[in-house]
């Protein structure tokens, strides 16, 4: 009844997104990030220090980077820890108490916690929609698209942008920044809301300016995933001056638009201003 131990998987690539039956535009003016359910409870399930979970983070710490630079606004959900019998109704039948019985793991995983301007949304039933003021809000900031991330694929994300397309807002779930029981469970919702509901897209396609002109543009990138106030050298070992893993493959996955084999390991073998400018300033 309640969600099983879950095993990682090899994310989807853009090699493996299914046909979609629409073709509809990324407008950055138009659109809105839902970062859905990526609370510690449900992340608990694939257990400490997944490799999948990380990159999946990651994806969607770029994304939100992105869309805090681009006025784009951001939403949450988020399940509460305290649902009576009546709130909770046949979720009981199908999941048990969830979160009712571990409330101490409510939060947003803490790479992805809400800032004050976030908004975010009490999650009472799979679709975001549901006793929501999303849609509303949505339509009066004239936001018509809806970016989707999060967990789990073929539950609240695939059920949020089927809800979504029947509202006239056109979902545009990110493959690579959703994570679900199962590969097969997570490539059926891909499948579903490309032929069904939506786009389904990689998040290199949402980030049309991803990677620096020149190595200045690089620093100015890189200096505020520091949590060191000293600035280092470009020659200097940015891990030491505090850059983490999961802002590196925020990198990684930002990157990838500009040059398909940059990934995690390539980053972290060499984490300095020249050796990452020498990478992405390759055929320039």
């Amino acid at each position: 009844m309640a969600i099983p131990k879950l095993n990682a998987y090899t994310l989807p690539t853009a090699a493996d997104i299914p046909e979609n039956k629409v073709n509809w535009a990324f407008e950055p003016e138009r659109a809105a990030l839902l970062i859905h359910d990526m609370q510690e409870y449900f992340i608990d399930f694939w257990g400490d220090n997944c490799p999948m979970i990380q990159q999946v983070i990651a994806n969607i710490a770029v994304l939100r980077d992105y869309c805090k630079r681009h006025n784009i606004p951001v939403y949450y959900t988020a399940q509460p820890n305290a649902q009576s019998d009546e709130d909770r109704a046949l979720l009981n039948d199908m999941w048990g108490p969830g979160l009712n019985k571990h409330p101490e793991r409510q939060k947003v995983v803490a790479e992805l916690a809400p800032d004050e301007h976030d908004t975010v949304l009490t999650k009472w039933r799979y679709s975001a929609f549901v006793r929501s003021p999303l849609e509303q809000v949505l339509k009066e900031t004239g936001r018509n698209q809806l970016i989707i991330c999060g967990v789990y694929a073929h539950i609240g994300c695939m059920t949020t942008a089927t809800d979504a397309f029947m509202r006239d807002i056109k979902p545009f779930m990110v493959a690579d920044a959703l994570a679900d029981f199962s590969r097969e469970e997570h490539m059926m919702a891909l499948k579903y809301t490309a032929g069904r509901s939506g786009r389904v897209v990689m998040t290199r396609d949402l980030l049309p300016e991803a990677a620096p002109q020149n190595k200045e543009q690089l620093r100015e990138l890189v200096l505020p995933l520091l949590d060191e106030s000293d600035i280092p050298q470009d020659d200097e070992n940015l891990i030491d001056y505090g850059l983490d893993s999961v802002r590196m493959m925020a990198l990684a996955a930002r990157w990838r638009k500009i040059h398909t084999d940059i990934d995690f390991v390539m980053l972290a073998k060499n984490p300095t201003i020249d050796a990452w400018w020498a990478l992405l300033s390759r055929g320039s």
